[in-house]
């Protein structure tokens, strides 16, 4: 990737493989965009983001035999499934099976927040695709993901050695996973302390980690009247740039006073719980792999 990149147009895949190929991407056969949130190094010297503790990735309905083995040797034993019930319906992707892993639907959004007046009105902004109009979609998944994000931060609180994913999806409903699982794992690095520097390269790296996917989502997106019209539209609501999630902790220090006060407010945890939540996801330096 360049300075310069749109964002719009396929990668090399010569790039692309060699990417995927090394950390934090893991590879997990049937599941796209699989990044470990481990080894980041936070505000405090020679301590990291935790390895092998939190992972987000894209929706898991097509993994395989193999990657559902895969997940199990990892440690992987809970999901946070982040899709709506209108969603899964709509792809017939409804929550996957896993043996020995358990699901758990965390839905950023309700059935109600699908009406044909807010479809338009996201369209709309996804259609614009600036900076500014990404931030009006992501105050949304600010205002409404508290339940979602509160379930996921008091599974790091309660079980700092229970490693977990959390996954979306990107839908006809004008809504991408890479924003609901993007504003988590920001919420979570900041959380431990990660600078927003290096949270927004995280962020970025879906540019790199979706492009597997990238035909059978426009795809997906294509079938629908109003991305048909509008292709443009459907790859702006694929983008995954850093100055967007940069962007958007000015949002959140200006809007919501910042990561703890967010969290505080929407989810209904304490000071004493984000001093526990903050511990559980640190680990030494020297214990990277």
């Amino acid at each position: 990737m360049t300075a310069t990149d749109s964002g719009l147009e396929p990668l090399d895949p010569a790039y692309v493989a060699d990417v995927l190929s090394r950390p934090p991407f893991v590879q997990i056969p049937g599941v796209c965009n699989v990044r470990d949130l481990g080894s980041y190094p936070t505000a405090t010297p020679d301590v990291i983001t935790k390895p092998g503790y939190a992972y987000r990735s894209a929706e898991l309905s097509g993994i395989t035999e193999e990657g559902a083995r895969k997940m199990v040797t990892l440690g992987i034993l809970t999901v946070f499934d982040l899709r709506s019930d209108p969603e899964m319906k709509k792809y017939s992707s409804p929550i996957p099976t896993i043996e020995g892993v358990e699901v758990i639907h965390t839905p950023v959004f309700k059935s109600e927040d699908y009406s044909p007046e807010k479809l338009a009105k996201r369209f709309e902004l996804y259609a614009i695709g600036t900076t500014e109009t990404f931030m009006i979609l992501y105050s949304q998944i600010l205002e409404h993901g508290g339940p979602a994000f509160g379930t996921i931060l008091r599974h790091v609180r309660d079980k700092p050695n229970s490693p977990f994913m959390f996954h979306c999806t990107v839908s006809q409903f004008l809504l991408a996973g890479k924003d609901r699982t993007g504003i988590i794992a920001a919420i979570l690095l900041k959380l431990a302390g990660v600078d927003n520097h290096f949270i927004s390269q995280d962020y970025s790296l879906t540019r790199v980690g979706r492009e597997p996917d990238r035909a059978k989502v426009l795809g997906r997106l294509m079938k629908e009247p109003l991305f048909a019209a509008n292709s443009e539209a459907a790859m702006r609501m694929l983008t995954s740039r850093y100055e967007t999630m940069r962007a958007f902790f000015n949002l959140l220090e200006e809007k919501y006073g910042g990561v703890e006060t967010y969290v505080k407010t929407y989810t209904e945890l304490t000071d004493e719980d984000l001093k526990t939540i903050r511990s559980n996801l640190v680990a030494p330096a020297k214990s990277r792999m």
